[in-house]
């Protein structure tokens, strides 16, 4: 089974399950609420441009596909 990579990480619940996963493994570790916080939100906010550059990615690809038809 083939994995889509592009598909994948441009699915916001790929990322909030990410987040969902770091957060209790940082506050396990010790790590303060307010630093798991805040690398939640790291995590969420680049999961945000990367879905958005990818989403954007294959718009662009497939607008490109009709112009030359």
């Amino acid at each position: 089974m083939k994995i889509n990579w592009k598909r994948k990480l441009s699915s916001r619940k790929f990322w909030a399950a990410v987040a969902g996963f770091i957060m209790p493994v940082l506050l396990a570790f010790g790590v303060s609420d307010s630093v798991a916080t805040q690398v939640a939100a790291v995590i969420m906010s680049g999961g945000s441009v990367i879905a958005y550059i990818l989403g954007e990615g294959m718009v662009d690809a497939g607008r490109n596909g009709e112009d030359q038809n």
